[in-house]
């Protein structure tokens, strides 16, 4: 197996990405095509997409008025515990068990998404069956990287939180909870990062390894922790090069929805439907991973020249 190829470069699995999104969606275009792959795309990308966090305002009424909206609300929840607390958990119990659901079908769908572009196939009932054993252990593994990534994350948030209340409790800034602030936010933003690249790994290369070999996601991440380790800069610079092609695709899709007065952009939002208009994008993203990953050799190349190892 090659692991040190004499070349491998970021840039010419662009052009290889747009000419398999061109094969896969256009040459020809076929309607049913495009809503089957963007089904699978869909739930490739289930809870990945389409959320946006509101901040709200109001800092510039005061500080006594922020103390007393305080005080306020700890009376109000004091006084109604017997009933916040069944609520507040049966809330919490739901969104946990509707999160692990999206999850599931999620990794499902990674095999799915990446089975349709590498064998320029349209097809559900297959790759959800065929992929069963390593969409499930895709799972397990992102659910334990979750919790991992909660234990570490919580303590920060809670003081992060003490910090703040204690300055609305005390009318205003003080030194410590500002210097404790300061050192949080970028634990936090290093905790993001890691978690982040992990994240980014797993879905360009232990995916695509675990779809080539039949092995489950702790084998795919030992595999490619060969990899990575003889070729540091190199996957490294594609990190790097992956923050250009996200900015560029970006910009792209923003220049779209301004060009339709925002008509694209209300669609995007729509579940399924944006997905499969976003279909071309998702493509291309997953095509160029997967071309950039068959620079190693041949042993790691998903496309018909090499065919899944079930």
């Amino acid at each position: 197996m090659t692991t040190q190829p004499a070349s491998v470069s970021v840039t010419l699995p662009v052009g290889l990405a747009i000419d398999r999104v061109k094969r896969l969606l256009f040459q020809p275009f076929d309607l049913g095509k495009w809503f089957v792959i963007g089904f699978c795309a869909w739930l490739a990308h289930l809870g990945e997409l389409g959320f946006h966090a509101n901040f709200p305002g109001g800092w510039s009424e005061g500080r006594r008025s922020a103390r007393h909206e305080f005080e306020r609300a700890r009376d109000d929840v004091m006084s109604n515990l017997h009933w916040l607390v069944p609520l507040v958990a049966g809330v919490v119990i739901v969104c946990l068990i509707l999160g692990l659901v999206f999850l599931w079908l999620n990794c499902r769908g990674k095999f799915m998404f990446l089975h349709c572009v590498a064998l320029d196939k349209a097809e559900v009932a297959v790759p959800w069956h065929k992929f069963a054993r390593e969409g499930n252990s895709l799972f397990w593994f992102r659910c334990v990287l979750g919790l991992i990534g909660f234990v570490l994350i919580l303590p920060l948030l809670a003081l992060g939180g003490i910090a703040v209340v204690s300055m609305v409790v005390n009318h205003g800034p003080r030194v410590g909870a500002i210097l404790g602030l300061i050192a949080i936010v970028p634990m936090l933003i290093a905790v993001g990062i890691v978690f982040g690249l992990i994240g980014k790994l797993t879905t360009d290369f232990v995916v695509p390894i675990m779809f080539l070999r039949g092995r489950d996601c702790r084998a795919g991440w030992v595999e490619l922790l060969s990899l990575l380790s003889a070729n540091v800069g190199r996957f490294v610079l594609y990190v790097l090069f992956q923050v250009v092609l996200g900015l560029a695709i970006g910009m792209l899709v923003l220049l779209v929805v301004i060009v339709t007065c925002c008509c694209a952009g209300c669609l995007m939002a729509i579940p399924y439907l944006g997905t499969v208009l976003l279909l071309p994008v998702l493509a291309f993203k997953r095509s160029y991973s997967l071309h950039y990953l068959s620079q190693y050799g041949r042993d790691y190349d998903v496309f018909p020249t090499v065919s899944p190892a079930h």
